[in-house]
């Protein structure tokens, strides 16, 4: 079972969605401290909770009989929680102490920190999901019951269960449970700041010294899954793909087999997003190939892509693995629910979810060029190379 809430981004408090989904393990009016946690071990099950860009998410993997206390206890700590001065000291440390481990240590998330901020200008997108580490030291009580009181609410959220249930007795249960919580009417009155337009590319070049490897990689704005209109962001997966995919893709096969330009060579695009994401493409240069010349090695590999086309043997390959990794989606429950789950908070509905194997299969050469005409705008990029 897992629920996700949605979440918009406070200028001045970034980091606190993701201060918050730690502090939901504290106690609340009715569950102790980490008593969640206790009674799904002791049940066999495991859980575990994760903060997007788009949405928090808290899940729970228990036998089907659990399912009650478990609905139970969320819609418990979805309006119940009682937080202390105490618990935000101690959480706040924790996150800051994470940031260290998973950011600060890494070059490559350092740099990517810094190309979110420059690609996205005025969107919210370009602020760390862990927030900045000035701002997360500043996070208070107030601050996370805030956000809390203006988030927490059964009409932002999605739940899902996956497995061996009964849909009407799940229904049953949600209303007893989520459907005695009173709805938040204040949520629609929030808009969403919007991308606007780009009229220059970027570029930013991150010298550290922990660099191991050097690199260049290039992010371009670009379209999102759109409920009901999905055919862009399909042909942009299969351009992802088609470029990046394995050693018959287009840019390892030329840079990495034919001119061995590169050690390794990709692209990328994740369309699950509730506003504007983006497409990458990487090139890992070989030892005696400079990054100057490692862009322009990829700048020519795209261009030769787009004079000669689409290989349509390697497009029907493609479509026959989307194919078989569709049907093996469906023996894995976990799987299911996470798909679920993050389209739903994206924006996406069931209908779109149910379409999306019969508009890739159905995508055509042309089209994968038309995305790549549209994506591949320089005015609409960051470009960065990371080195010692």
């Amino acid at each position: 079972m897992s629920h996700s809430c949605r979440r918009i981004p406070t200028p001045g408090v970034s980091g606190v969605a993701h201060f918050l989904e730690h502090l939901l393990f504290k106690k609340t009016k009715n569950l102790a401290a980490g008593e969640l946690s206790r009674t799904v071990a002791e049940n066999g099950g495991t859980d575990n909770a994760f903060t997007s860009y788009d949405y928090t998410a808290y899940y729970q993997r228990v036998a089907a009989d659990r399912l009650p206390i478990m609905m139970q206890m969320e819609a418990d700590r979805m309006v119940n929680l009682d937080l202390t001065e105490d618990d935000i000291l101690v959480e706040r440390d924790v996150i800051i102490e994470e940031r260290n481990q998973r950011t600060e240590t890494n070059p490559s998330a350092l740099y990517r920190e810094q190309a979110n901020a420059a690609l996205f200008q005025n969107h919210r997108y370009g602020v760390p999901v862990i927030g900045w580490r000035h701002e997360m030291s500043n996070l208070t009580l107030s601050d996370a019951l805030a956000y809390y009181k203006q988030f927490y609410a059964p009409n932002n959220a999605v739940l899902i269960v996956a497995g061996d249930v009964v849909p009407d007795e799940v229904l049953s249960l949600a209303k007893s449970t989520y459907g005695k919580i009173p709805a938040n009417p204040n949520l629609s009155d929030r808009k969403r700041p919007i991308e606007p337009p780009h009229f220059a590319p970027r570029r930013i070049e991150y010298v550290d010294d922990r660099v191991s490897q050097p690199y260049v990689v290039r992010s371009y704005l670009a379209p999102e899954r759109n409920s009901g209109d999905q055919r862009p962001a399909a042909a942009l997966a299969l351009l992802a793909d088609i470029l990046g995919d394995g050693q018959a893709s287009v840019l390892q096969r030329k840079l990495q087999f034919e001119t061995q330009e590169a050690l390794y060579a990709s692209a990328s695009y994740s369309g699950v997003s509730l506003d504007t994401t983006s497409f990458a493409v990487y090139i890992v240069p070989s030892a005696d190939v400079s990054l100057e010349d490692a862009e322009a090695a990829l700048d020519r590999a795209i261009a030769e892509f787009m004079e000669e086309g689409v290989d349509e043997a390697q497009l029907n390959r493609l479509k026959t693995q989307y194919r078989a990794a569709g049907i093996y989606a469906q023996d894995s429950v976990n799987g299911l629910a996470n798909a679920y789950g993050r389209a739903l908070t994206s924006g996406l509905t069931r209908q779109d979810i149910h379409e999306w194997p019969d508009i890739i299969q159905s995508i055509t050469a042309k089209e994968i060029l038309a995305a790549a005409r549209d994506v591949f705008d320089l005015n609409s990029s960051v470009t960065g190379w990371i080195r010692k």
